[in-house]
């Protein structure tokens, strides 16, 4: 099957990519979502439900994965923007790990039956509403930078953005402030735990952080491409 045959997106970039980048960036802040109610379920050791969110989580990478092929696809050489191709391609793939990175986690843990210990249920939950918030942060610069663009704003679109990319730093650094927070509550319970069960842990919580960063990191590329 041919995936540009009777594709809005063609018509879509004639105009301007944000749209379709805003599409995919809106299947990354839900999986980002989804990954918070699975983290309460799988915590509650309900695995039905916990399991069912995971395939949920899978079904937004898949979905992003095609809007993100799609893209690649129906992306015109030549853009009536002040951005290139190439950049606009960098930044899906930089959206685009993200999402991976949060089904990595969600399978990790139905994989492995996975909980965190009982004492870190309140940090795990601000930690998981940052990097959530760090997401949703990333969406709203792309929004943003969009409405702009495709507007022809006079005044620097980079002076614009730059309070909400500072805003998105601002949620990083949180994140890691509590990943090292959390590390330090882990320490005395390393004795009571299996040794593989916690290197499983402190990989999730890792991977965690890298979900804020990556959103970081996509919301740094389009401030670069504001500047541009």
């Amino acid at each position: 099957m041919d995936p540009t045959k009777n594709s809005p997106f063609p018509s879509l970039f004639g105009k301007s990519p944000f749209g379709a980048l805003t599409e995919h960036m809106r299947q990354v802040e839900k999986g980002s979502s989804l990954l918070m109610e699975f983290i309460e379920r799988s915590q509650a050791g309900d695995w039905d439900a916990a399991e069912a969110l995971h395939q949920q989580i899978n079904d937004c990478e898949h979905e992003a994965d095609d809007l993100k092929d799609r893209i690649r696809l129906n992306l015109p050489s030549t853009l009536f923007m002040p951005i290139s191709r190439a950049d606009l391609l960098v930044l899906v793939e930089a959206q685009d790990k993200i999402v991976n990175k949060i089904k990595d986690i969600s399978g990790l843990m139905t994989g492995r039956r996975m909980q965190f210990p009982d004492a870190l249920q309140a940090p795990i939950r601000a930690y998981l509403e940052t990097t959530h918030a760090s997401v949703a942060q990333a969406r709203k610069v792309l929004e943003e930078l969009g409405e702009l663009l495709d507007s022809g704003f006079g005044r620097s679109v980079g002076e614009l953005i730059a309070d909400m990319v500072a805003e998105l730093g601002r949620l990083e650094n949180t994140s890691d402030e509590q990943q090292v927070a959390i590390r330090r509550q882990l320490l005395p319970l390393e004795s009571e735990l299996p040794p593989l069960e916690m290197m499983f842990i402190y990989r999730v919580i890792d991977a965690i952080g890298s979900v804020a960063d990556r959103a970081e990191r996509a919301g740094s590329r389009l401030q670069i491409l504001a500047t541009r």
